[in-house]
């Protein structure tokens, strides 16, 4: 009987061969729809809630809210939502913003380490959670491998300890988003047009004129990861 790693190496080999909407079709039909969609509702994100919505339109969409987003992407949010029907299902940290910088001050300041702290409590409890809520067996996401060299050998299906994680984009260009995006009248987040090429939280994200390059535009190039796309994942947490 093969392994799960045997398994998902056969699955990689026949997934490369397919489209990004024929491996988004494989993945809810394999996965038994036991399968979500995350988004930040970051700059391209209309391209994978519009592939994935096509393809299942009642997909449970994950939304991890810090608390800290710009106040363009909390309106693109609303607007995608309503515009797809998205099946949206909302988390959050388990204490406030408020809260937590009254006890522990503003932790994207602080390094390396504040920032790994405030990703965990922000970012990968929340996402842990809608995980564990749901009972899931794989995740969706529109990572690629052009964004940065941290995912530059990513595969297509990659197990994050207690999930498969897949990329249906993953060897997609801007050239290819943009063609998406237009062929199927979309929109970018609207930060795109202010200078932004990737978008997170307001006080860690920078444009890309301004730190030449796409790796540097969150928190301050100290990490591009934020917790929930590292492969070692975080000891405590199951995703």
């Amino acid at each position: 009987m093969a392994t799960l790693a045997q398994e998902i190496e056969s699955d990689n080999e026949k997934l490369w061969a397919l489209s990004a909407e024929e491996r988004m079709a494989w993945s809810i039909e394999h996965f038994d729809k036991s399968i979500f969609l995350s988004t930040s509702f970051g700059i391209q994100s209309a391209v994978m809630l519009h592939m994935a919505t096509q393809a299942w339109p009642e997909i449970p969409v994950v939304f991890v809210d810090t608390g800290y987003l710009f106040p363009e992407t909390y309106q693109f949010a609303e607007e995608m939502t309503e515009r797809l029907n998205l099946n949206l299902k909302t988390y959050s940290a388990l204490m406030t913003p408020a809260r937590q910088e009254a006890l522990y001050g503003k932790r994207w300041e602080d390094g390396k380490d504040g920032i790994e702290a405030y990703n965990l409590m922000n970012k990968v409890e929340p996402m842990n959670r809608a995980v564990k809520e749901m009972g899931t067996e794989a995740w969706l996401t529109g990572l690629r491998r052009s964004q940065s060299s941290s995912r530059e050998n990513l595969d297509i299906l990659v197990k994050q300890n207690q999930v498969i994680k897949v990329h249906p984009i993953i060897d997609w260009t801007d050239k290819d988003i943009y063609e998406y995006l237009t062929r199927h009248d979309l929109p970018y987040n609207p930060l795109w047009d202010e200078g932004y090429v990737s978008v997170g939280d307001w006080h860690s994200t920078s444009k890309l004129a301004d730190v030449g390059s796409e790796e540097l535009t969150r928190f301050g190039g100290v990490k591009r990861e934020c917790g929930l796309h590292e492969l070692s994942g975080q000891p405590d947490f199951q995703i």
